[in-house]
């Protein structure tokens, strides 16, 4: 090597980046959807690192060279793994491949909460990248301190600090020598954007190939030694109870045991398929309606009558604006939503030497164990949950409840693995739903055009039941005494929960947004990815077609009007360019539609714009294009923010075309795919095209659930288009039905 630093290594390396003034810390909030943020001990740090100062619980260096990076966040197939190994290396400056990644482990990484709200690389991931940061100048320091010098001569390149003399030592020869269980620092500056050679770049996702390939990938895969399987005993749906003959359930071929615990019950074998028979066997047993449990009024009207919560949660009053002329006042509902996760809810617990270990699939493993502990009567210390990904899900599905379960039957049975799947038939009818919602909107357009006076009211049920304590598990209240559920809240805002979104981010003389909370649940219902979003948005922006037609407006031009964000009227231009709106041409039956939002009104920035066919003759909606504008601030890999947006895309065609949960006011009537309908094949857009404009420097945004209110209303209003019948209920597939 040269006595001088190479361009190259400068760049990459110390000399740049300690010379340069600190980065302001990056104000950060929530934890999960109901989180208002983490309680901070160190307010000067970003993200979770306020929580969690000590930099050795988020990197370690171990004697090979190898960096284990730790986070409380979890990988639900949103690349979020791949995407903190890029953060943490190149802070480092070392090669991605010698990153390993230990997420959601409650023995081993820090309490984050919940993954959810599209909060990951917000909090976990900026305090990655700037534990990294101080992790790097650290060993600098050492370094620096071994020959003599001042750090900021020195330069680090994969791995190894270098002083461009021919002195050189490795971060694991450093770090044998250098305690991490030291307090970060806010004077760090992380790496010039031009230094930065990983972050910004489509780097591959580390957890694809085996799961392209096969390999034990999900909870659902996981086989230990001596391992049984077990099968919850449960009437068809929430809110019933069976009453199953359990001598007779002895009997059955390949049932080696129940296990009874109160009104708690499940049968345990060797092998699963005799035990899914059996439980057939079971389920033709006598069921009764839980007493405790209202009826289900008809929906969406029932939401009307229903006992509320009512605040206003925004309003804006301006006497000097114009005197409205034209008036709009409609009502947008959806039904109940199934998270439809292709992969029943599975969890694997073991009870051996006083600790128990539950594998599972949830999205918060740190409640979890909380809730799990006060379910078998064990220290907190005692419980150790690790996350394992499951085979598909957003939001709080059967994961909590079927590792509630397994935690029972294993604490039964001391020594040996239980894994428990649910059946197809209990996922869709036990897991807890999206709520269905209700939204009315009141606006009012001036003699110019302009909206003048906008009322949003909304109706919803609480959006979050996770569990935080016993008896938000099904077990625990079927246990015997039953541990009370956590009474149900409203999610305040800025993230809000029914009413997420409710707020628009137009800008509007005189609003008024009212949010009717719901306690009162006779369907269990619990966070669905993007919470209230996904109709306040469809309301919000179907409405600002309507009025943009009634104006005499272009929709486009119509919403540049009403924006004083210069990114969000970035985001439309982009995607209306993109789309070719200017030179669209509708033809019968044909038409677009663009809709947009800022997700929670502080996340990623979306505009969708939509080429949608209907084709009265098959009854069937085809949507030819999808082009989407996406700006999630700084793109750590924007082949991860495509993947997110695309997968958005078609999650929300599926609920808000085809979609809705039937019940028959006592149970839930849909127990499979032939029931409950899902987005084909045969439907998925025959093009998807996602711009992702990258702003190096600036926060992360949440992207994930970014895409699914505009998503919705861009069909909504494309279907206005093509049709001319504007359809204000989900799923629009059976609205138009009922019009043609």
């Amino acid at each position: 090597m040269s006595g001088q630093a190479s361009r190259r290594d400068i760049l990459g390396g110390l000399l740049v980046a300690f010379a340069l003034a600190p980065t302001a810390a990056l104000a950060q909030t929530g934890g999960g959807e109901g989180s208002g943020g983490p309680p901070t001990v160190a307010p000067d740090l970003p993200g979770t690192l306020a929580k969690f100062p000590d930099l050795d619980a988020w990197i370690r260096i171990g004697a090979d060279g190898r960096v284990t990076v730790f986070t409380g966040k979890v990988e639900l197939g949103t690349g979020v793994k791949t995407a903190m190994a890029q953060l943490a290396a190149d802070e480092l400056d070392v090669a991605i491949g010698r990153v390993d990644l230990i997420t959601a482990d409650t023995a081993l990484t820090p309490n984050e909460g919940v993954t959810a709200g599209s909060q990951t690389l917000e909090q976990s991931g900026t305090a990655i990248a700037n534990a990294a940061a101080c992790v790097r100048l650290l060993l600098a320091e050492t370094a620096a301190a071994r020959w003599g010098v001042a750090a900021t001569t020195l330069f680090t390149r994969d791995g190894v600090v270098l002083d461009g003399q021919g002195r050189r030592a490795s971060y694991a020869e450093l770090a044998a020598s250098t305690s991490l269980a030291v307090r970060a620092r806010a004077d760090v500056p992380r790496k010039p954007v031009a230094a930065r050679r990983l972050i910004g770049r489509p780097v591959p996702r580390v957890d694809l190939p085996a799961k392209l390939t096969g390999l034990p990938s999900y909870v659902q895969d996981m086989r230990l030694p001596d391992m049984v399987h077990a099968r919850v005993l449960r009437g068809p749906s929430s809110g019933t109870r069976l009453t199953p003959d359990l001598a007779a359930l002895r009997r059955q071929p390949g049932v080696a045991r129940v296990v009874e615990v109160g009104r708690f019950a499940a049968i345990v074998g060797p092998r699963e398929w005799p035990l899914e028979q059996a439980l057939r066997v079971a389920n033709q047993g006598a069921w009764t309606r839980d007493a405790g449990v209202p009826a289900l009024p008809p929906m969406p009207a029932g939401l009307l009558e229903m006992r509320r919560e009512s605040s206003v949660i925004d309003t804006r009053r301006d006497a000097s604006a114009a005197p409205g002329v034209r008036r709009l006042s409609a009502r947008y509902d959806r039904p109940y939503l199934m998270h439809g996760a292709i992969g029943p809810s599975c969890a694997v617990a073991l009870m051996a030497e006083g600790q128990l270990t539950v594998w599972t699939h949830s999205q918060g493993v740190e409640p979890l164990r909380t809730a799990i502990a006060e379910l078998v009567a064990m220290p907190a210390d005692r419980v150790r949950c690790v996350h394992r990904e499951g085979a598909g899900c957003y939001g709080h599905n059967g994961a909590d409840d079927v590792a509630g379960d397994a935690a029972l039957i294993a604490c039964a049975m001391p020594g040996v693995p239980v894994r428990l799947q649910w059946s197809r038939e209990q996922e869709h009818g036990w897991e807890p739903l999206g709520p269905a919602m209700l939204a009315q909107i009141d606006a009012t357009l001036d003699a110019s055009g302009r909206i003048v006076d906008w009322r949003h009211q909304v109706w919803s049920n609480t959006h979050s039941t996770r569990p935080v304590a016993a008896g938000d598990l099904l077990a625990g209240v079927e246990v015997v005494p039953p541990f009370a559920p956590t009474p149900p809240k409203p999610i305040p805002q800025p993230n809000g929960g029914g009413d997420r979104n409710a707020i628009p981010l137009y800008r509007f003389a005189n609003q008024s947004i009212v949010s009717h909370f719901l306690p009162d649940m006779p369907v269990r219902v619990s966070a669905l990815r993007g919470l209230g979003a996904h109709l306040n948005i469809f309301a919000l922006e179907s409405a600002m077609d309507e009025l943009a037609a009634a104006a005499g407006r272009d929709p486009v031009a119509f919403r540049l009007a009403h924006l004083d964000d210069p990114r969000a009227a970035d985001v439309i231009r982009r995607a209306a360019a993109r789309f070719g709106w200017s030179r669209y041409r509708p033809r019968p039956n044909r038409g677009r539609g663009i809709a947009f939002a800022r997700y929670k009104n502080h996340g990623a920035y979306c505009a969708v714009a939509l080429d949608v066919e209907r084709i009265p003759d098959e009854g069937r909606l085809v949507v030819h294009r999808a082009v989407v504008a996406v700006d999630s601030g700084e793109a750590v890999n924007p082949d991860g923010i495509r993947n997110q947006v695309e997968g958005g895309v078609l999650q929300s065609l599926s609920w808000t075309a085809y979609e809705s949960a039937g019940h028959d006011g006592a149970r839930r009537t849909d127990y499979d795919w032939s029931g409950y309908p899902i987005l084909r094949f045969a439907d998925v857009p025959h093009s998807v095209v996602v711009e992702v404009i990258d702003r190096p420097g600036t926060p992360f945004l949440g992207t994930g659930e970014c895409a699914q209110g505009p998503t919705a209303a861009a069909l909504a209003n494309a279907l206005a288009a093509a049709t001319g019948v504007r359809i204000r209920s989900m799923p629009l597939a059976g609205g138009l039905a009922a019009h043609s």
